[in-house]
Parts: structure tokens; C-alpha cells; sequence
């Protein structure tokens, strides 16, 4: 049994029984569907990667704890649209005590619901399944028969699970790893192709192709590629304009490997070369950047990290003219959202904004610290409107974002994107020592 079900089986106990099921393909237009992706709780805990398949979950099944239902092998429709697994493949490649036919679910339903106590399942996600498991219920509790035992209680295992995925194993480790090396080696081939007349879709591309020769499903996110003052735009994903001679270029991208996001940012001149306002206002960001990410650390909390931040980059914007006034005046007025309007990171795993809570107070006073086998973003940013009149002139449309991916250990963290470089003149050698061999200076 995977590792992820196993804590699953032993969390909820022997007087419960979990229904997870799969995501369903969606319809972009037509007859046409997005390309499948799996609802991360149901992969999470099965590595089943299928539409329309149910988890079931029974830990006092000593025969058949975990039961999968699937689509059936179909020839025909396997010819049209891909080879399924079918219950054999369930049970072969994926671990199930016993598969069934997807079809088979409702019928079974009853004889696996009753006796239990506990029924773990979410409600409104899967509005099919919801009334299969509504009916049920509410004909249970007409007919009143004596021999039947429904469940009386029914929980939701989004926080149990969510909890669960908050904390890497060694092996998700490993995965988030490989994402950070395939999306960190991407960002180096970016800053070695990128060059003025180029188009925010060809960076775009370059790293996205990267993503997929290099095992990469592809992307994590959608991309964001912005130049000049496109990088003002926090979720800027047009990525179709010219790249000119003395702006810089800020990409925001992550790959998608075996289910596993990374998210990596960097901003580096398009001429390769920072000027000396671009560099002024980088130098602040990545030193912020820098002791936020000592920060991600056992006996600080994510509350703790974000004020770090806030009253980091406040100072910085009073040294570069943006803010004027005493630095606890600033933050109490949350003048700094002016050019830094967001966290400082987010949790990182199957989705880039990953599972978990931020706080575990209920009243929101107290946030959690960190904890060894979290991975976290570290992204701190400025960002000066091109048309902001209070700004010093030079700096109006620059946007600098800074981003790694950081595991938190037993005794420190360790940066899984280190090898991306962002040291200015790091970036600067190694834009110029492409250009140098093509013959430009």
C-alpha cells in the first residue's frame, strides 16, 4: 500500500470508510477537453492517474481495505481517446486490494457504506457522486430498517489529507527536486537566449520546451514572461510582446514533474546588463529575499517570515525615494502595498499554491510555525507602476521579483532552487558569456 494511504488508513481509523474520488475531464469547447489533470487529494493518496475513478476506503476491510473504482477496459474507446488501465491495471500497477468497474459503484454503495460510523467525504466538488451518497443516506433514514447501519456522521477529509500533504516525504522530497532542477536549468537557458527584439513568447517557449524535453509534463502554472513595465503586472500571462534594449525581463515559471510543481522567479536585463536604477532597486529585493529565506526555519512562523518582508522592503523604499516617514508609521498605514501587495511565499507540492493552513488558530492570531518537510516559495517583490508620479523618475516600470523553493529541515532549510543563479553579476557573467561566444560583446 502506497506510503500516503497507509498514514490515510491509520489517521481515520476502523470505524470509518472515505470515499475520494478522481477529477473528471473538462470540455474546453465542444467536443474537445482540456488536458486531464488530477484532482491532487485523490493522487495524493492513490497515484492513480485517471478520469472518473473512486477511491473507497475501509480500514476494517481486512480482505480489501482500499477499493478502486474505474473505467473498464474499452477497445473501442481506447482507440479513440487512450489505453486505460482497467481493474486489472488497478490492481497490478496501482496497488488496489480490488478494482471494480466504475459502473458497479452506486449498486455497491449500500453494502459498503453500512456499519460504519464515519463517512469521510467531500461534499461539492462532485455534484454526481453528492446524490448518489444523498440518496442513500435519506433512504436510509426513511425505510428505518433495523438490519441497516449508515454512517451518522460524515466529515470532510480536506484538513485530514491537506495536513497530510503539508509534509513531505523523503520521496516527494526527491520529486519537488527534479522539478527544481528541470525549471532552475530552464531559467539559465532563458537568460543565455534572451537578447532585444526578441518576444516574451519565444522566452516562453524556449523554457516551456525545456520543460518537456527534460521529463517535465509541462508547466506548473501558466508562465509569466514580462518585460519592461509588463513586469509591473503581477499575473501578467499575455507574454506576446517585443523585448527592448534596457528593460528587464522578469519570468515567473515552474515545471510539472510526476505530479510535483516548482516555482522559480528571476528578472535579469534583456541587454544583460542592469542599469544602475535597475540595479539599485534589485539589490534591495534580493537582500530581503535572502534573509527571508534564512528565515524559512524551525522556531519562526509563516506570520513572523511575511513582517520580515514588510518591514525589510519598507526600508528599501525609503531608500530609493518611493516612501518618506518613520518605517512603524508606514507599515501601520500599509503604505509599502503601494509596490509590494502580496506574501512574502506560499506552500509548495502537488499544486503550486499548495495544501495546507496558514494559521491554526480559529480567531487567525496565531500562525503556524514551520515545520520540518514543508517546502515554501520565498518571493518578495517590488513593483513601480510606469506611470506612478510620486516615483523617482528612473525607477517608474521596473518590477522585480526574486523566487526559490525552500525545504524546511530538522536543522535549517535547504534551498531546492540554489542552483538558479540571482546574484546580479552571476547573471550579468552569464548573459554576456553567451553573447561573447556568438561574437557580441
Amino acid at each position: 500500500m502506497r506510503k500516503q494511504l497507509k498514514n490515510f488508513v491509520e489517521a481515520i481509523g476502523t470505524d470509518a470508510i472515505a470515499i475520494i474520488p478522481a477529477a473528471h475531464e473538462v470540455t474546453r469547447s465542444y467536443d474537445t477537453e482540456f488536458k486531464f489533470h488530477q484532482d491532487p487529494d485523490f493522487y495524493y493518496l492513490t497515484g492513480f492517474p485517471e478520469p472518473d475513478a473512486i477511491a473507497v476506503i475501509a480500514p476494517s476491510n481486512k480482505k480489501n481495505p482500499y477499493t478502486l473504482f474505474v473505467r473498464p477496459r474499452d477497445p473501442l474507446m481506447e482507440t479513440w481517446y487512450g489505453r486505460r488501465e482497467g481493474v486489472e491495471g488497478a490492481v497490478k500497477n496501482h496497488g488496489a486490494d480490488k478494482a471494480l468497474p466504475i459502473e458497479k459503484f452506486e449498486s455497491e454503495l449500500a453494502k459498503m457504506l453500512d456499519g460504519h460510523e464515519k463517512l469521510y467525504y467531500r461534499f461539492g466538488v462532485d455534484n454526481k457522486l453528492d446524490q448518489q451518497i444523498l440518496q442513500y443516506l435519506s433512504g436510509q433514514r426513511f425505510k428505518r430498517l433495523k438490519t441497516a447501519y449508515p454512517p451518522h456522521t460524515i466529515i470532510d477529509p480536506t484538513i485530514l489529507i491537506h495536513e497530510m500533504r503539508l509534509h513531505k516525504t523523503d520521496g516527494e522530497v526527491k520529486l519537488m527536486q527534479k522539478s527544481a532542477d528541470i525549471a532552475a536549468e530552464a531559467h539559465v537557458l532563458a537568460m543565455q537566449s534572451t537578447k532585444p527584439g526578441m518576444n516574451e513568447s519565444q522566452i516562453e517557449a524556449i523554457i516551456e520546451h525545456y520543460f518537456r524535453m527534460n521529463g517535465a509534463a509541462g508547466v506548473s502554472y501558466n508562465s509569466i514572461i514580462g518585460g519592461g513595465a509588463n513586469a509591473t503586472i503581477l499575473h501578467y500571462v499575455e507574454n506576446n510582446a517585443p523585448l527592448k534594449d534596457g528593460d528587464l525581463l522578469l519570468v515567473d515559471a515552474g515545471a510539472h514533474y510526476k505530479g510535483y510543481a516548482s516555482d522559480i522567479t528571476r528578472t535579469f536585463p534583456v541587454s544583460g546588463k542592469f542599469t544602475k536604477p535597475q540595479r539599485e532597486v534589485y539589490d534591495i529585493v534580493l537582500d530581503v529575499e535572502i534573509a527571508c529565506l534564512e528565515a524559512t526555519k524551525k522556531g519562526n512562523t509563516v506570520k513572523q517570515r511575511h513582517e520580515l518582508s514588510i518591514e525589510l522592503l519598507t526600508e528599501g523604499m525609503k531608500q530609493l525615494g518611493l516612501l518618506k516617514g518613520k518605517t512603524k508609521d508606514l507599515i501601520k498605514k500599509k503604505a509599502f502595498m503601494k509596490y509590494y501587495m502580496h506574501g512574502v511565499g506560499h506552500y509548495l507540492g502537488l499544486d503550486v499554491h499548495d495544501a495546507g493552513r496558514y494559521f491554526t488558530d480559529p480567531k487567525a492570531k496565531n500562525s503556524r510555525p514551520f515545520e520540518a518537510g514543508m517546502v515554501l516559495t520565498v518571493e518578495p517583490g517590488l513593483y513601480i507602476p510606469p506611470d506612478d508620479k510620486n516615483a523617482p523618475s528612473k525607477y517608474r516600470g521596473i518590477g522585480i521579483r526574486i523566487e526559490d523553493d525552500v525545504l524546511v529541515t530538522e536543522d535549517g532549510n535547504v534551498n531546492l532552487t540554489a542552483s538558479c543563479p540571482k546574484q546580479a553579476e552571476e547573471i550579468e557573467e552569464l548573459m554576456n558569456g553567451r553573447q561573447a561566444k556568438s561574437g557580441k560583446k
